[in-house]
């Protein structure tokens, strides 16, 4: 390295910045020769990350096929590395995975201790409680003297205890090592609720034996935005899965789908023909082709699509769109211009 670049580094290391990124680790580069995407996932949350048939599937997991399309032309060169909770964010760090796509939340901590940065929202989720039926409970300020079932190393463990604690609630949380485990302890009634992000619940009931004795309850106790996480030490790879979220966002407000490429090939509207690479040359200011957008929408489809096959009406867990809806329809589903 030039005396020059080293002294930059040490003084943007004494102001505590970040370096440019071409003096970063070269995620995109280290992905191109590999020839494939490592993308971290969960466990096994149904809708989310899920293993099906031996294929890996769900919403988490299209936006890693989306982000390998857009990087390698294939939706296929992803390697899906499971991770828990608890080893999911070491596991970025560590270089084990070029990105966590994981129902994991933004926080200010994650960020700022950890040294990693949220790429963007990807689903407006909260957290809630699910409870046994046979309890008759209809809120969360019911659970006083009541067991809760939560899992370590998880936001949901925090949020639960400033809950009660604002609520001057006499509860008692019972953590578990992992999501299984947590689930396990509920079936069995060591507990009479259970929490985490609304999402996960409705994903988590369906492996019940009997999903329809659990009851979701209405409360919505805290702020879950989740999405793909990056290292914070390469902001070259930061902004191209920045980007490819923002692109399937705008795919859906433009009215542009995986079905309707061909037509939008041929349109005269300007934001249409950026976001499709046939004029502005904007993946080279990225790194990418300009066709990188439409092969990412080419491969899981719009926003819209990936929700609704995954989580939404079209699934078996039938979650309303509700935040996750455009602003433009009543949501909060917002995405920069692709300009």
């Amino acid at each position: 390295m030039p005396w020059r670049t080293k002294l930059a580094a040490l003084s943007l290391a004494f102001l505590g910045l970040a370096l440019p990124a071409q003096a970063q680790t070269a995620t995109l580069e280290q992905v191109r020769q590999r020839g494939s995407l490592q993308c971290g996932v969960s466990t096994g949350l149904y809708g989310f990350s899920f293993q099906q048939d031996g294929k890996w599937a769900g919403f988490d997991v299209d936006f890693c096929r989306a982000l390998a399309a857009a990087v390698l032309g294939s939706p296929d060169r992803v390697n899906f590395v499971p991770l828990s909770a608890a080893e999911r964010f070491d596991a970025l760090k560590s270089g084990r995975i070029d990105i966590l796509s994981r129902n994991s939340t933004w926080t200010l901590q994650r960020e700022a201790e950890l040294g990693l940065l949220f790429a963007a929202v990807l689903f407006h989720d909260g957290q809630s409680f699910m409870v046994h039926r046979s309890q008759n409970i209809t809120s969360a300020l019911e659970l006083v003297g009541k067991k809760v079932c939560v899992q370590a190393g998880t936001t949901s463990q925090n949020t639960a205890r400033d809950f009660f604690a604002a609520n001057a609630m006499s509860v008692e949380i019972k953590v578990y090592p992992d999501a299984p485990a947590t689930l396990a302890g509920f079936a069995k009634s060591e507990c009479e609720a259970m929490t985490t992000d609304n999402s996960g619940l409705f994903a988590e009931r369906l492996k019940l034996e009997k999903p329809g004795d659990a009851v979701i309850l209405p409360d919505i106790i805290s702020k879950e935005p989740l999405g793909p996480v990056t290292r914070a030490d390469d902001l070259r790879w930061h902004n191209i899965v920045k980007w490819v979220a923002f692109a399937l966002i705008n795919a859906e407000e433009l009215g542009i789908s995986s079905r309707t490429l061909g037509d939008a090939m041929k349109s005269s509207k300007p934001d249409v023909m950026r976001l499709l690479g046939v004029e502005g040359g904007l993946g080279k200011m990225l790194g990418l082709s300009d066709d990188w957008a439409r092969r990412a929408i080419e491969a899981v489809g719009s926003y819209a699509e990936f929700y609704e096959r995954n989580v939404g009406t079209g699934s078996k867990l039938g979650i309303p769109r509700g935040l996750n809806q455009l602003w433009s329809e009543g949501g909060i589903l917002y995405a920069p211009p692709v300009r």
